[in-house]
């Protein structure tokens, strides 16, 4: 079988490539490079012209062919101005999720396919498996077996269609096997550190890379005390999942105003760093943003009650089944567990369908639950949908 191997530079995808020639494949390594601009980047992580020249001498270990792809413009529109539009709205987008659904998946795959590639194979800590229940062929994304390196929250949005072509060689190994193989077959890379920030652009300031093209304005920052939910006297039913997700809306009389910050739509709920104000016994913690009248609500303290909520919404346009067999029908539920954010332990809840969307109710309130980042949905270890939280 002739599979292209995504080299990205790191030491996952080099042993992914070893593991398959080693079992008779023909692999083609080919790095694919998406960012130019190093405006907002913190140099020394994840620059690629370092990960081209890592790919290149892993391709010459293992000795098969390798290419080079520039696929930076359909980056910049599918996944960097999606990016900024969702920042400018107040919404903080995920651009990991959306670079594996719009890129490796998709551009990079019709890549492999004008190679002759029968595969697609990435060193992502995730597995593929089938239903093979004789009724119907469905295609299944597992969790990686080592519980500290699963992807596949950052692989929630693949289709059918992309799992049938893709392989992920090192899903089923721990990362110190995975270390341990490469060092004994003396890849180039067996000792690098694995790259952190976002897909491709790597470790950013975030406002400095945002303000290439959302500009910086000040705006004042409003402290909502804890006496301000006591007021909020409402009590909402368990069941009644569209107010359960409803986020709190504040105004600037809710609470006070205790210095400024330099644009809203740089910040995401749950965030504590930035806010650059003292005198308080705990941390800052934004609680919510407001773009339109470039207001930051901020509380004292990890458990101040704006942090957390019972429930979330998705709309239904933004409702994604990996596995379409088990999609829900209006009025039909389902317990299963949930993830909100990479690396959060799976969480208890119901998925609840509704004509107006979907409403996830969790079985203990979530912090941090933040318009425009995904929730991914398990069944045991298999993700079998997502959608962008409302």
């Amino acid at each position: 079988m002739k599979i292209v191997v995504g080299l990205s530079g790191g030491v996952d995808s080099a042993v992914a490539a070893f593991l398959l020639k080693q079992a008779g494949h023909s692999v083609v390594g080919v790095f694919m490079q998406n960012w130019h601009n190093t405006e907002g980047t913190l140099h020394g992580n994840c620059l690629w012209e370092d990960d081209l020249d890592f790919a290149r001498m892993v391709a010459r270990k293992l000795d098969i062919p390798f290419e080079f792809v520039d696929l930076s413009s359909e980056y910049s529109k599918r996944v960097v101005d999606y990016m900024f539009a969702e920042y400018e709205k107040g919404r903080t987008p995920n651009p990991d999720v959306l670079c594996n659904r719009e890129i490796k998946f998709d551009v990079f795959m019709d890549v492999a396919n004008r190679l002759g590639a029968d595969r697609l194979a990435t060193g992502h800590y995730c597995r593929v498996a089938s239903t093979d229940d004789g009724k119907s062929n469905m295609f299944r994304l597992l969790a990686g077996t080592d519980p500290n390196k699963d992807q596949s929250y950052f692989l929630c949005q693949l289709s059918q269609k992309q799992l049938s072509q893709t392989l992920f060689p090192i899903g089923g190994l721990l990362k110190q096997e995975v270390r341990r193989i490469a060092a004994e077959q003396r890849l180039p890379n067996a000792d690098r550190k694995d790259s952190q920030g976002i897909c491709f652009v790597g470790k950013v300031d975030l406002p400095v890379f945002l303000q290439q093209k959302l500009s910086a304005k000040t705006g004042d920052v409003v402290e909502i005390m804890p006496q301000y939910y006591q007021t909020q006297t409402q009590t909402v039913a368990p069941d009644n999942c569209r107010e359960l997700a409803k986020p709190f809306v504040y105004s600037p009389a809710d609470g006070k105003k205790i210095g400024t910050h330099n644009g809203a739509h740089f910040f995401t709920t749950g965030q504590r760093k930035g806010i650059n104000i003292g005198g308080h016994v705990e941390p800052l913690f934004v609680i919510a943003t407001d773009v339109k009248t470039n207001t930051l609500y901020v509380g004292e303290g990890r458990q101040h009650r704006g942090l957390y909520r019972q429930a979330l919404h998705i709309m239904p346009d933004e409702i994604h089944w990996i596995r379409p067999d088990l999609a829900l029908a209006a009025g039909e539920t389902l317990d299963c567990r949930v993830r909100i954010r990479y690396r959060q332990p799976l969480q208890q809840a119901r998925l609840m369908m509704k004509p107006d969307g979907m409403y996830v109710v969790f079985q203990k309130p979530q912090r941090g639950i933040t318009a425009g980042q995904f929730a991914a949905w398990y069944i045991d270890d298999e993700l079998i949908g997502s959608g962008t939280i409302n």
